[in-house]
């Protein structure tokens, strides 16, 4: 896969969350904690799309995850910068865990694929490699 394929989807992504960062008010005022599931899933995704990139170089876990939460976290400063928006740990919490549960999920989805033979679903048996 050539590095504008694995890397420009997150990259995009990164930027959506910046330009949706850098809006002073967001329309329908998620409140409840509803931000926090928002923060998750939108995260969630750069999670995997970090993963998805990362994989297809054969990098540990622990880059995307890293990616991702410095991301995050430049994000919430981002937010002391712009007017009405303020940076919150608890949103920083949520990116976090939204972007390490997407890794895990997709680092593990691969691990149980590789162990299959293709195209049959079942368990390779390790006597016919």
């Amino acid at each position: 896969m050539s590095w504008l394929r694995a890397w420009a989807p997150p990259l995009l992504w990164a930027a959506v969350l910046f330009s949706i960062s850098s809006q002073p008010r967001l329309p329908g005022g998620l409140g409840g904690g509803l931000d926090k599931v928002a923060h998750f899933g939108a995260f969630a995704v750069l999670g995997l799309l970090l993963a998805r990139a990362a994989l297809s170089y054969r990098l540990p876990i622990g880059w995307p995850i890293a990616l991702g939460l410095i991301y995050g976290a430049t994000d919430e400063i981002h937010q002391a910068f712009v007017p009405g928006r303020y940076p919150d740990p608890a949103d920083w919490l949520a990116d976090a865990l939204g972007v390490a549960v997407a890794c895990f999920y997709l680092y593990r989805r691969r691990a149980d694929g590789a162990q299959r033979l293709p195209g049959r679903g079942v368990p390779a048996d390790p006597a016919h490699r």
